[in-house]
Protein backbone atom coordinates (compact mmCIF):
# COMPACT_ATOMS: atom_id res chain seq x y z
CA UNK A 1 0.00 0.00 0.00
CA UNK A 2 1.43 3.71 -0.97
CA UNK A 3 2.05 6.04 1.76
CA UNK A 4 -0.37 9.07 1.42
CA UNK A 5 1.94 11.35 3.52
CA UNK A 6 5.19 11.22 4.63
CA UNK A 7 5.92 10.61 8.47
CA UNK A 8 7.51 14.31 8.56
CA UNK A 9 4.11 15.32 7.33
CA UNK A 10 2.26 13.29 9.76
CA UNK A 11 4.98 14.68 12.50
CA UNK A 12 4.37 18.02 11.59
CA UNK A 13 0.35 17.90 11.90
CA UNK A 14 0.85 16.56 15.08
CA UNK A 15 3.20 19.09 16.27
CA UNK A 16 1.00 22.20 14.88
CA UNK A 17 -1.90 20.43 17.36
CA UNK A 18 0.29 19.66 20.30
CA UNK A 19 0.21 15.96 20.35
CA UNK A 20 4.52 15.49 19.22
CA UNK A 21 4.98 14.64 22.53
CA UNK A 22 2.56 11.96 22.74
CA UNK A 23 3.63 10.60 19.26
CA UNK A 24 7.19 10.67 19.80
CA UNK A 25 6.38 9.46 23.47
CA UNK A 26 3.83 6.70 23.00
CA UNK A 27 4.00 6.14 19.12
CA UNK A 28 0.61 6.93 17.35
CA UNK A 29 -1.35 4.34 19.18
CA UNK A 30 -0.79 6.64 22.33
CA UNK A 31 -3.11 9.43 20.37
CA UNK A 32 -6.47 9.61 21.25
CA UNK A 33 -9.23 8.91 18.69
CA UNK A 34 -10.33 12.61 18.58
CA UNK A 35 -7.31 13.97 18.04
CA UNK A 36 -6.32 11.45 15.28
CA UNK A 37 -9.60 12.85 14.04
CA UNK A 38 -8.20 16.60 14.21
CA UNK A 39 -5.24 15.35 12.44
CA UNK A 40 -7.22 14.19 9.38
CA UNK A 41 -9.18 17.01 9.67
CA UNK A 42 -5.92 19.39 9.24
CA UNK A 43 -4.89 17.62 7.00
CA UNK A 44 -7.95 17.49 4.48
CA UNK A 45 -7.88 21.55 5.28
CA UNK A 46 -4.28 21.65 4.48
CA UNK A 47 -4.86 19.85 1.25
CA UNK A 48 -7.94 21.96 0.01
CA UNK A 49 -5.65 25.20 0.41
CA UNK A 50 -2.83 23.59 -1.45
CA UNK A 51 -5.13 22.26 -4.57
CA UNK A 52 -6.42 25.82 -4.39
CA UNK A 53 -3.55 27.64 -4.89
CA UNK A 54 -2.29 25.46 -7.67
CA UNK A 55 -5.91 27.21 -9.57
Amino acid sequence: MAKLMSDETKLQLARELGVEHIVRREGWGGVSSRNCGNLVRLAIQKAEQAMAQKR
